[in-house]
């Protein structure tokens, strides 16, 4: 329970360290800035949780243990759902995601939830990233505290 209140405390720090450490003209990198921090600690996070499971056969079975262990060790619950098109787009659904909770009280937030959804944008784009898999990672929340990420791979 502690560990969980750290994070999400740590988290909201980091949003509000780049937010006021931006400079006037950069005030459009805040979120390509917090999804590189997400990048770095993605990357870090799923050579941990893979340490010692055996190599991933299919795209699917990536996307499946992103959003069961990946997602669980993360944020300690898994994804509440996710959907395919079967052709390299995945829609992951939490309906009570963890980091938007705390500010979900009002609709006056909704605006700001894209800046507290960069940092996760990175961390999956990290985690597939290191697991082979190159992808576009974008979020959207239409209401609080749900939010859906779309992952779209790019094939060379």
């Amino acid at each position: 329970m502690a560990d969980e209140v750290l994070f999400e405390f740590l988290h909201m720090e980091i949003v509000s360290y780049v937010q006021r450490s931006a400079k006037k003209d950069e005030k459009e990198n805040i979120a390509s800035k917090l999804e590189s921090m997400g990048f770095r600690v993605g990357q870090r996070m799923i050579e941990r949780f893979t340490r010692e499971t055996p190599r991933f056969s299919t795209e699917l079975d990536i996307i499946k243990f992103v959003c069961k262990d990946f997602w669980s060790g993360a944020f300690k619950k898994q994804v509440d759902n996710l959907r395919t098109n079967h052709q390299g787009v995945y829609v992951l659904q939490d309906n009570k995601f963890k980091l938007l909770v705390p500010m979900s009280a009002g609709k006056q937030y909704l605006e700001a939830a894209p800046r507290y959804l960069a940092f996760t944008c990175g961390l999956i784009r990290g985690a597939l990233s290191n697991l082979g898999m190159n992808c576009v990672v974008t979020a959207e929340v239409s209401t609080m505290p749900a939010c859906k990420f779309q992952i779209m791979i790019q094939r060379s």
